[in-house]
């Protein structure tokens, strides 16, 4: 850095960062390190940087750090807070912000600012992580550390080209594949956890929906049974749940196949604009009555799950490369409609992947997504009148009728 605006943007980037971080810590009587401590700790890590630079001394900045953490730390020895947090996090993030001032120095204020927006998210939610730790189960645990043994150790060295015939099979895609289905659903279960599994209903249902549509329709339906006075709030919940499968593929389409999206985003519009409507009158009816039984949902990362996931993608990724090299866009439709039997992720990726290759068109991989969801919604209609009864099946099916009559209008006029 060499002129006087740029260095000046410096300490003003540091400052901010400092004061933001400081602000937080300020608001525990506890803390011996407050807003102007960490403000000033801040500026001392970009001078100090500075300094190091200019005279060709790096043990300034590793002097500069000590003496930060060095002095937190001693003010929490000589006059203890008495409290169970006896200001680790507060030494921590003393020299957390003292690297960070340092780092705007060398010219990357825009991850330090990103992390400082981080540290000071962590440092602010503690109570809720906390009691997000305490509610994790040990099998929830087990499941997330084999989760990131499998995808951050294995998925690495995992090989990377295509096996099988027309090499449709790649390891590392599939794996990939694996992963990105994971991190979606454990989303959904992550603010589940934290909410407690306690909340407004339909909040709970429609991240339910996130994890697995499928078992929420089972649950409500099951639920209500019997029950007319929970049959509206039941059937919203359900048809929110399924919903949540057209952003949950859009999410995908962004993550995967971007390109698809101005194909694809106007039939997922299509399907949610035709369904809302019927959801939110059908809550509207219902809206005062008691309490439903929110679902009790699995980690999405447990290894049996994801492996599942992982041979039933292979298996339908292979039939969708075969059937398409056999008897064209027919065989891809063929295939969607029997997995969407089961689950709408398998063939989404599929056809992704079938477009991606250019083997069928932008539409055409939009029509056998739309024909897996249609295959689906007639399963989850079927749950609903089987489980729950008729009187719910007849609530729901408004909403199913409208979501696929709508889905595949605006796929076919995609087509044209």
């Amino acid at each position: 850095m060499s002129d006087n605006y740029t260095i000046s943007l410096a300490y003003l980037t540091s400052l901010a960062v400092g004061l933001l971080i400081g602000l937080e810590r300020e608001r525990h009587r506890e803390s011996k390190a407050g807003v102007r401590t960490f403000a000033l700790i801040a500026l001392l890590g970009t001078l100090c940087a500075m300094l190091g630079e200019k005279t060709a001394s790096p043990w300034l900045v590793v002097t500069g750090l000590a003496v930060s953490v060095g002095g937190v730390l001693a003010a929490y020895i000589s006059a203890p807070t008495g409290t169970p947090d006896q200001g680790t996090t507060t030494v921590v993030a003393s020299g957390l912000t003292f690297c960070l001032g340092a780092a705007v120095w060398h010219g990357y204020s825009g991850i330090v600012i990103a992390v400082a927006i981080v540290v000071t998210t962590l440092l602010h939610y503690k109570t809720q992580l906390e009691g997000f730790s305490v509610r994790l189960t040990a099998t929830d645990m087990a499941s997330l550390l084999q989760f990131a043994v499998l995808s951050l150790v294995i998925l690495p060295v995992v090989p990377n080209r295509g096996f099988g015939p027309y090499g449709a099979l790649n390891p590392y895609h599939l794996w990939m594949m694996v992963v990105l289905i994971s991190a979606v659903s454990l989303a959904g279960y992550v603010a589940w956890r934290l909410l407690g599994g306690k909340g407004p209903v339909l909040l709970l249902g429609a991240l339910g929906g996130l994890v697995s549509s499928t078992a929420t329709t089972l649950v409500y339906s099951r639920g209500a049974r019997g029950k007319p006075e929970l049959e509206g709030t039941a059937a919203t919940v359900i048809l929110l749940a399924n919903l949540v499968v057209l952003l949950r593929l859009s999410v995908l389409a962004v993550a995967v196949m971007p390109s698809i999206l101005p194909t694809m985003l106007p039939v997922m519009a299509a399907g949610l604009a035709a369904t809302l409507p019927i959801a939110w009158m059908t809550w509207r009816k219902h809206a005062v009555g008691p309490a439903l039984e929110n679902p009790e949902l699995t980690n999405p990362t447990d290894l049996p799950v994801a492996l599942g996931f992982g041979v039933a993608y292979a298996v339908v990724l292979l039939a969708a490369a075969w059937l398409n090299d056999l008897a064209g866009l027919a065989g891809v439709y063929a295939v969607a409609m029997v997995s969407g039997l089961t689950d709408v992720d398998a063939i989404s990726l599929s056809s992704f992947r079938l477009f991606g290759d250019g083997r069928v068109t932008a539409a055409g991989a939009v029509m056998a997504i739309v024909v897996a969801l249609c295959s689906n919604a007639v399963v989850k209609a079927s749950i609903v009148f089987v489980v729950g009864g008729r009187s719910l099946g007849m609530r729901c099916i408004a909403g199913f009728g409208a979501m696929v009559a709508a889905l595949v209008a605006m796929a076919v006029a995609m087509l044209a």
